[in-house]
C-alpha cells in the first residue's frame, strides 16, 4: 500500500472515460446525501454553478449525474425554477438481513452473503476508485491499527474499512447493501459486544493482514488481485466460524 499513490492529485479529466468516472463520483456523491437525509424530499438543490463550484468539475458533469438521479427518480427539474429532490423510496426492512448471535450457522449465512456481493465491489473499486476515496479505504485500514494498538474494539473500525470499499466502487447500491446489514456484518462484533469478551490479538493480526492486502490491490488498481483478497478474506472468516462448529459439536 502507497500512500504517495493515493495522496497524489491531478486535473480532473474531462475526456469521455474520465468524464463518465467524475458523473459516477458525484452522482454518488448526491444519492447519499438524498438517501441519508442530509437533503430532504422537496428541498432545491444548488445551482449548476454552485455544484460545478463544490465537486470542481464542468457543467456537462453536474449535468449528466443530475440526469442519471432523475432516470432513478430521486430528484425532479422544474424547469427555470431548478432541481428538487424527490420522496427518497425507503430502504426495506431491516430484518431482512439480521444475522442471530445464538447461531453461527446464521452468521455464515451472512459471510456467504456477504462473498458474493463484496469479492465484486473489491474488484469495481480497484478498478473505479479516485485518488481520495484510495485515500479513505487507508484511513480507516489504519484506524483498525490504532484500535488494535489501543487494545479497543475493531469492529466499528472494520465495518468502515469495508464501507470506504464499498463507495470506492461508485455505484451506491453496494452501500446501501452493507448499510443494511449494519456492523453485525462483522462477526467478531458479537464478541466484542460484551465487556468480557475480547478477540484475540494474533486473530486480529489475521485479519489485519487480509485487509492489507485487499486495500494495496485496490490502490495499485488490480482488480483480480483486489477480487481475490476479498475473497479470500470472507472465506477465510467463514472456515474460522465453522471451525467454531465443529469444536462445539
Amino acid at each position: 500500500m502507497r500512500r504517495d499513490v493515493a495522496i497524489k492529485t491531478k486535473e480532473p479529466d474531462e475526456r469521455p472515460a474520465g468524464r463518465r468516472n467524475l458523473v459516477d463520483v458525484v452522482g454518488q456523491q448526491l444519492r447519499q446525501a438524498i438517501l441519508g437525509g442530509a437533503l430532504k424530499p422537496g428541498e432545491k438543490l444548488p445551482s449548476e454553478s454552485g455544484l460545478t463550484e463544490r465537486y470542481k468539475v464542468s457543467r456537462t458533469v453536474i449535468r449528466e449525474a443530475i440526469a442519471s438521479m432523475r432516470a432513478d427518480g430521486l430528484v425532479e427539474v422544474r424547469h427555470g425554477v431548478g432541481v428538487f429532490v424527490c420522496n427518497a423510496r425507503p430502504f426495506p426492512p431491516t430484518g431482512l438481513l439480521e444475522t442471530d448471535p445464538e447461531r453461527i450457522s446464521s452468521i455464515i449465512e451472512m459471510l456467504e452473503l456477504r462473498a458474493a456481493v463484496e469479492t465484486e465491489a473489491a474488484s469495481l473499486a480497484a478498478a473505479r476508485r479516485s485518488p481520495a476515496q484510495d485515500e479513505a479505504i487507508i484511513e480507516h485500514f489504519e484506524d483498525i491499527d490504532r484500535a488494535m494498538e489501543r487494545g479497543l474494539a475493531t469492529s466499528e473500525a472494520d465495518f468502515e474499512f469495508h464501507l470506504a470499499i464499498a463507495d470506492a466502487t461508485n455505484n451506491p447500491r453496494f452501500r446501501e447493501f452493507l448499510e443494511l446489514t449494519g456492523k453485525r456484518a462483522i462477526p467478531r462484533s458479537f464478541l466484542q459486544d460484551q465487556p468480557d469478551e475480547t478477540a484475540s490479538a494474533d486473530y486480529l493480526a489475521q485479519i489485519q493482514a487480509e485487509h492489507r492486502r485487499i486495500a494495496e490491490a485496490i490502490s495499485d488498481r488490480d482488480e483480480h488481485a483486489a477480487r481475490e483478497a476479498m475473497r479470500l478474506h470472507l472465506k477465510g472468516s467463514q472456515q474460522r466460524y465453522r471451525n467454531l462448529i465443529r469444536k462445539s459439536s
